[in-house]
């Protein structure tokens, strides 16, 4: 699942405008043959994000955001106690404390975008790869694990958990 970001959904229409005005002017070989590039991959990843766990990711990290840009009205140690397992927590509060970053976004900064898609799931557990999109274009990946069963979050790094 993918959360919207109205600067994104406003150039993707605009993209898509040009592309259109775009068809009519060049042949169609060469008008349907778009770049490679960031927009590509967020749109194949919110394909493939409908699952619960996915989705429980999303929701975690959309509150989770508002809640350290206070637009939520919730403390961020409070989302993460709804989402997340008390061990889950206290590895996180290490983290933090030894890198000097947040320990969601693995960053000092807080990301403008991301996208969530579900790797694969076995064993009662579905890895969820969290894509996180900053102001300057770089993305970085952030990997959870969803136990399904309750959809409690059970790890989360720089690397696949499962």
């Amino acid at each position: 699942m993918k959360r919207t970001n109205p600067r994104r959904t406003a150039l993707a229409g605009s993209v898509a405008l040009l592309a259109v005005g775009g068809l009519l002017a060049a042949s169609a070989p060469a008008a349907l043959a778009l770049p490679p590039g960031p927009a590509a991959t967020v749109v194949a990843t919110e394909v493939r994000a409908g699952t619960p766990a996915s989705h429980q990711v999303a929701t975690f990290f959309e509150e989770y955001r508002r809640a350290v840009l206070g637009a939520s009205g919730e403390q961020p140690s409070e989302v993460r106690g709804r989402f997340l397992t008390p061990a889950l927590d206290r590895r996180l509060d290490a983290w933090a404390q030894e890198h000097d970053a947040d320990p969601v976004f693995r960053a000092q900064n807080v990301p403008v975008d991301w996208s969530v898609q579900q790797v694969k799931e076995e064993y009662g557990y579905a890895s969820v790869r969290l894509t996180e999109f900053w102001a300057g274009g770089d993305s970085q990946e952030v990997w959870f694990s969803v136990r399904v069963r309750d959809l409690k979050i059970v790890e989360l790094g720089d690397r696949p958990a499962l």
